[in-house]
């Protein structure tokens, strides 16, 4: 280590603090390094000894003491007496026996009990029952009443200095009796010059003023040509400082939203209840479906159903269902219920956003998204949750095809920073073609979403005519890839330390 430069960085606590511990021979508590040191508080010798521990000039030397101070009780004692001494004076006073009826006369009713316990544990009073409960005392009771028992030492040792450290041993008659005293634990130090700090003391330097912190006001007044300036440690410890900014899942929505609206898109919402009708039926997934299970989706209670008001939609919708209707498909080949198709439930996917804004809005072209939590009944563990966030958008346009649903994709993945992306046949209820989108991650690939292209069984009944390009990505997977997590629930989990290193950018 330079010496020099080191000393050059020393501030004037640390100098001061230096040069005390050389006049206390090498260590010392904080209290007698302020008191033999030239410090207006005790603050600037802590936090010198903390800047010099980190430079390796001190080591602290830190132990825990148990000190004793007067509880509630304690504080009684002192100013009324015992209650066992109270109760001699008066056996002196009534020549050696009184009644239990007598003796609470000159104590409290929650003394009492006390006073008799620690006359008979002294033995200094015995007691017998007659009529009333008769007290008397003994010859030890009589010898102790002009002495000063090592319980009201103690009493007074604590009341006339608070704060005491005690033997255990010592304190055992006044711990066992209940609020007399208070325990507390206080750390102490000692400060010690290491070998590197008694070589910087033995080397010397000077106490003089010194500019620590360049301001406005010492450029100003000229302050700086007459004082020196105290070099700044670039390497010195300095706290972490974490500002505010928002959850990483947060940040993350938001930059999907932004690249979305610079490829052209608009954001679209929807409600999370939701009817199986426009959830499910529409869509063209059969009503027999295992998603449909009860297992699989939260249904409602309140509201248990949700009347169809779109009734040539229904009648269509059933069609379709049973037998293709106009599409030229052959459907299900079963009766279409209605009421299963007004069961509420919590949308299991935005794809029924999409859906009823074409039906709202059939004529192309449109580019739309929406980015919003669906639910499913998942067990929870490090890949499934029964709430997440579902990536949901749709191409609505003449001439659309599979090949401009691959490079929007691409587009959206490679703007995400996935340089590696690929596409494998799929299969969906609702869409024909179907492709799933996988990214290559850490060495291997990895499933984010579903894509294809509607069937007729949901575009025609809805009057939509042209291609409609479609797609559902995974928010919270996209999240594990970015951020490096390996269990999906570290999202959602309040860990602060991870939550404040995560960065921005």
């Amino acid at each position: 280590m330079d010496v020099d430069k080191t000393i050059k960085e020393l501030s004037l606590s640390e100098k001061k603090v230096l040069l005390t511990l050389k006049k206390l021979h090498g260590k010392g508590s904080p209290e007698d390094i302020f008191k033999n040191g030239q410090f207006s508080q005790d603050v600037e010798v802590s936090n010198a000894a903390s800047w010099l521990q980190s430079k390796k000039l001190v080591t602290m030397d830190n132990h825990i003491k148990t000190v004793y101070s007067l509880g509630k009780e304690g504080k009684r004692f002192v100013e009324k007496g015992l209650p066992e001494k109270r109760a001699l004076k008066l056996l002196s006073e009534k020549k050696g026996t009184i009644s239990l009826r007598e003796l609470s006369a000159v104590l409290d009713s929650d003394e009492i009990s006390v006073a008799i316990g620690w006359l008979k544990t002294n033995g200094w009073a015995s007691i017998r029952k007659e009529k009333d409960t008769i007290i008397e005392m003994t010859n030890k009771g009589e010898k102790t009443l002009s002495e000063v028992t090592e319980v009201e030492k103690l009493l007074r040792l604590l009341h006339e200095h608070p704060e005491q450290e005690i033997e255990k041993d010592c304190i055992k008659p006044l711990a066992s009796r209940k609020n007399v005293i208070k325990e507390k634990e206080l750390i102490t130090s000692t400060i010690i010059l290491t070998d590197l700090g008694k070589k910087i003391v033995e080397t010397g330097f000077e106490i003089q003023e010194e500019i620590s912190q360049v301001t406005s006001a010492v450029i100003k007044n000229s302050e700086w040509k007459q004082k020196t300036i105290r070099p700044y440690d670039i390497h010195a410890f300095a706290p972490a400082i974490y500002g505010g900014k928002p959850h990483p899942l947060v940040k993350l929505i938001s930059e999907i939203r932004q690249i979305f609206v610079e490829m052209g898109f608009q954001e679209i919402q929807g409600d999370y209840v939701e009817s199986c009708f426009w959830n499910m039926d529409v869509l063209f997934i059969p009503q027999d479906h295992p998603a449909r299970e009860m297992q699989d989706t939260f249904y409602c209670e309140v509201p248990a159903k949700i009347p169809i008001q779109e009734k040539q939609l229904l009648e269509e919708i059933a069609k379709v269902h049973e037998n293709g209707g106009t599409t030229g498909s052959t459907g299900w080949g079963y009766k279409f219920s209605k009421t299963e198709g007004e069961r509420a439930l919590l949308r299991t996917h935005t794809t029924v956003n999409t859906i009823r804004y074409l039906y709202n809005n059939p004529k192309p072209p449109c580019k739309v998204f929406s980015l919003e939590r669906v639910f499913r009944k998942e067990n929870i563990d490090a890949t499934h949750l029964p709430e997440f966030y579902q990536i949901e958008g749709i191409i609505y346009e003449e001439n659309a095809n599979f090949r401009q649903l691959i490079g929007i994709l691409k587009e959206f993945y490679r703007r995400m920073g996935f340089e590696k992306i690929r596409f494998r046949p799929g299969y969906f209820p609702y869409t024909e073609p179907s492709m799933e989108v996988e990214v290559f991650w850490n060495g291997k690939w990895m499933e984010l979403g579903g894509s294809g292209i509607f069937r007729p069984e949901v575009t025609e009944p809805i009057g939509v005519k042209s291609p409609v390009l479609a797609w559902g990505l995974g928010l919270e997977r996209i999240a594990m890839l970015r951020y490096g997590l390996s269990d999906i629930r570290s999202l959602y989990i309040s860990d602060l330390d991870w939550l404040r290193k995560t960065p921005l950018i």
